[in-house]
């Protein structure tokens, strides 16, 4: 599979790291607008374990990178980016956290009880069904019905969202599946928090406040471990702030900031 997608001209400084995990494309619309004033790298993942991500993440940024760094990572890919950091120091100038996991699990309990809340009754039942396929052994291929369960989860993460085909979007389940378990056996470890002592650069974290995953997932564990930390609100303001009709402008006008 390709792994990367590249916009603007060099240098790129710039690296828009997509959650899901494996959900390829999504960061697509954010590193266009980025293009315009900046080189922008869009590492598109491939592998399904952690540590094989981030050996295939290192050697894009090593071959196509203008080192150090920002990289700018959303949900899962805030995470994931928070992870390389502490591992390649040198080579990260700075990370931006957008809607970022929790880096914590006790945080993490109420988020689909949010999602579902705000969806109606033949969506929650939508929901559950699609849950129970992705659980089933027999069914071989589950990246159509990962893409159609992300589409109801971010209808439940969303305030007032921009209508936007991104027809590049893709939805690997078996890349999903991989990175999310490895994560998630990090964080309940305690691991995921003990690597601030290897971050060495600015962190940044902009959320919005109709997120569904808490801002205290991501604010209270961090301004007490990483020396250089920013958390910043962004009102009405769902999980995908560069879709939101509210919060588009203010949250690109924060962004090009931080690239100063």
């Amino acid at each position: 599979m390709k792994n990367l997608r590249k916009y603007g001209n060099p240098p790129f400084n710039i690296a828009v790291i997509h959650g899901g995990p494996g959900a390829r494309g999504e960061m697509m619309p954010l590193a266009k607008e980025l293009s315009t004033l900046y080189g922008v790298l869009e590492p598109l993942q491939t592998k399904t374990s952690l540590d094989e991500e981030i050996k295939e993440l290192l050697l894009v940024l090593k071959k196509n990178g203008n080192r150090p760094m920002i990289l700018i990572g959303h949900s899962w890919g805030a995470l994931f980016s928070y992870i390389f950091a502490a591992q390649y120091p040198l080579l990260v100038k700075k990370i931006i956290l957008i809607g970022s996991g929790c880096f914590e699990e006790k945080y993490s309990k109420n988020i689909m009880k949010t999602r579902l809340d705000r969806l109606n009754k033949r969506e929650k039942a939508e929901v559950f069904s699609l849950m129970e396929i992705l659980k089933d052994p027999t069914v071989e291929d589950k990246n159509v019905i990962l893409t159609r369960f992300g589409k109801l989860i971010s209808k439940a993460d969303s305030y007032s969202p921009l209508h936007y085909d991104n027809k590049e979007l893709e939805c690997n389940f078996q890349i999903y599946q991989g990175l999310w378990e490895d994560t998630e056996k990090i964080r309940h470890k305690g691991t995921l928090l003990n690597l601030r002592k290897h971050i060495q650069c600015p962190v940044v974290a902009i959320h919005g406040d109709y997120d569904p995953h808490p801002s205290e997932g991501v604010k209270e564990p961090l301004s007490c471990i990483v020396k250089d930390f920013r958390f910043i609100v962004l009102e009405k303001c769902g999980h995908y702030p560069w879709m939101e009709k509210n919060a588009k402008d203010d949250f690109y006008n924060l962004l090009k900031k931080e690239m100063e």
